[in-house]
């Protein structure tokens, strides 16, 4: 498949900036993959879409407050830094600008709290570093970092809380699963009186998510891995929904690919962790995801073959083009869609 057969024109006025003050309150475009009939409501309906006995699937990976600004120790030389994730031995970052970092190259942040020592160097900015601080980690970068929002996003983060889900807890991400920012704990507990299942899973979100496929032919685009976690709780609760014939509701693309990296590899689910460079684009067969609760994507990204796969390209740009017509907000402060099949 084509490239540009996931292009499509976005008004720059539909890109959010800023999360809405009540995060339940973002509208929500219901999509029957069955028929491509498409409806508009508010995020708090997808209760209605959740029956008792079915699983909803949630990420529960926490942004790491990860973009540092600080200064070469040898020149002063204001540098950029983005953790990306942990290596042996300390992280791989992003630099800006990577010229200036070169191995052995030694950067301050906060005035020496934190201080960060290239031990490799790598294309595209990549640079691997070991770390220097007192104290832990978590706590130094809730002081110095910064949110790593998305380029598209303008706007100053007032309160970082809003670029983590209410139910965040395994630090690890470079950005957040956008899909899950839609919930309230008040959501969550209507969802969990209506007897359907919350489970967790845990996969650390990388930047390579956000980047743009550049290959012509979509099947030379070579994905990025990200680590992801699955305890025996989740996998025993998943089984069991499935065996009694309820739906597994994936929250975002980033639930959607450790679900199916899990099934892939073990033919059900299982107790598992690991890396996962799963690329899923139409021709792609779910086995393990009824329904996707997702966030409207970047044209030509990843996740939009994703989730075209999920129904069907044409379907889906179809969807996109009602959402646009009806200005819903898009990317990751944006609103939200529902594909599910319903043939009654």
């Amino acid at each position: 498949m084509k490239l540009e057969e996931f292009d499509f024109e976005l008004p720059e006025s539909l890109i959010a900036q800023t999360p809405l003050k009540d995060r339940a309150q973002s509208r929500l475009l219901g999509l029957n993959k069955a028929d491509g009939t498409v409806s508009d409501g508010k995020f708090e309906d997808i209760v209605k879409y959740l029956n008792p006995g079915d699983a909803l699937v949630l990420n529960d990976t926490k942004v790491l407050p990860a973009r540092l600004f600080g200064v070469k120790r040898e020149t002063g030389a204001k540098v950029e830094m983005l953790l990306l994730k942990p290596i042996e031995g300390g992280y791989e970052v992003l630099i800006r600008p990577a010229r200036k970092v070169k191995k052995g190259t030694e950067i301050d942040f906060g005035d020496g709290l934190l201080k960060a020592v290239c031990t490799g160097t790598f294309d595209e900015g990549i640079r691997h570093v070991s770390l220097h601080h007192e104290g832990l980690l978590e706590n130094v970068l809730d002081e110095l970092g910064e949110m790593p929002l998305p380029p598209y996003i303008k706007e100053t983060l007032e309160d970082k809380d809003r670029y983590q889900t209410v139910y965040a807890k395994n630090t690890g991400s470079a950005a957040a699963p956008t899909a899950g920012l839609h919930f309230t704990e008040a959501l969550l507990e209507r969802i969990r009186a209506q007897g359907v299942h919350i489970a967790y899973i845990t996969l650390h979100v990388g930047l390579g998510t956000f980047r743009p496929v550049s290959a012509e032919n979509i099947e030379d685009h070579k994905m990025h891995s990200e680590f992801y976690i699955m305890n025996r709780e989740t996998a025993d609760v998943l089984n069991e929904v499935r065996e009694n014939g309820g739906k597994v509701v994936s929250v975002g693309t980033t639930s959607t690919r450790t679900l199916e990296t899990i099934m892939r590899d073990h033919g059900r689910f299982e107790e598992a962790s690991g890396f996962t460079d799963i690329f899923i684009y139409p021709g792609f067969q779910y086995r393990a995801v009824d329904a996707l609760i997702t966030n409207f994507h970047l044209p030509k990204s990843s996740l939009m073959m994703l989730v075209s796969a999920f129904s069907d390209k044409d379907t889906i740009m179809k969807a996109y083009q009602h959402a646009i017509d009806e200005k819903y907000r898009f990317f990751s402060f944006g609103d939200a869609m529902i594909i599910y099949e319903d043939e009654e």
